[in-house]
């Protein structure tokens, strides 16, 4: 009977070490993020470390938030890790995604000509700022693009009460951040930027942080799952095994150690 139960546990151990290495070997998974992870450099940091931990490669299509979104409705993706709260608690509640989980944050910032026209410097929080800008009608690049900045910059506005249609000041880019800042720098106007992409951002000519620190720019990502009961051909075991290391300590360590110039990026959420 020992025997028997001593082969039982090694035909079960071979079959968890064979499911392993089946996972693992040679697998891609499909990350739908955001272009601030991306341009930040906060991926070509990480993911390596993930991948030689695993085994399991990641394709990153970085996009704005709304539109990563709708890559995981059409199921174009395995794993989503963007950074619009309501709109990803929306997400899992319509069934598309499967149990958001916090990964980490880090801050909006207004930036804009160091001049401060507006006098954004002087604002008592961050609606005020905004609402300094639209009344003196400096200029304003929008990103425009649905993205989780864009949704905060909006909410903003509305905050300020500042109606945006018409306004000969506000303009969109239709970019990620990157691209938004180089017509931010351009044109010597205003935006908001997440100080990720902002730290990593070269071009910035006369550009400067004018107002950070209030809590409402408080910027937090989460990661989930495409919903393979939605989409059977998700590759769940390999996108739950990125989902464990990313929110893991050693994933927290990772995020945590990626700095420019000393100055970290983004801070890890405890589970």
């Amino acid at each position: 009977m020992a025997n028997g139960l001593l082969k039982f546990l090694g035909r079960a151990a071979c079959g968890v070490l064979a499911w392993a290495s089946f996972v693992q070997a040679g697998e891609t998974i499909v990350l739908a993020s955001t272009t601030s992870t991306e341009q930040s450099g906060l991926f070509n940091f990480i993911l390596p470390i993930f991948e030689k931990d695993t085994g399991i490669g990641v394709k990153v299509v970085a996009l704005g938030t709304g539109q990563a979104l709708d890559v995981g409705r059409r199921g174009d993706a395995d794993v989503l890790l963007v950074h619009d709260r309501a709109a990803e608690d929306k997400f899992v509640q319509d069934g598309f995604g499967v149990e958001r989980r916090d990964v980490m944050y880090n801050d909006f910032v207004l930036v804009g000509p160091a001049a401060d026209a507006a006098g954004v410097k002087g604002a008592r929080d961050a609606t005020d700022a905004f609402a300094r800008i639209a009344r003196k009608g400096s200029p304003w690049v929008s990103r425009g693009d649905r993205s989780g900045t864009h949704a905060a910059e909006l909410r903003f506005w509305g905050t300020a009460g500042v109606e945006l249609k018409g306004q000969p000041w506000y303009k969109e880019a239709g970019a990620g951040m990157g691209p938004t800042l180089n017509m931010a720098a351009g044109m010597g106007a205003y935006t908001l930027a997440d100080r990720g992409t902002w730290a990593s951002f070269k071009n910035r000519q006369d550009l400067a942080v004018l107002y950070a620190g209030d809590p409402k720019l408080y910027n937090p990502y989460g990661v989930m799952l495409v919903n393979p009961a939605r989409h059977p051909h998700v590759k769940k075991a390999a996108g739950e095994q990125f989902i464990r290391w990313i929110t893991s300590a050693e994933g927290r360590r990772a995020i945590s150690a990626y700095k420019i110039g000393n100055e970290q990026l983004f801070y890890p959420l405890s589970r």
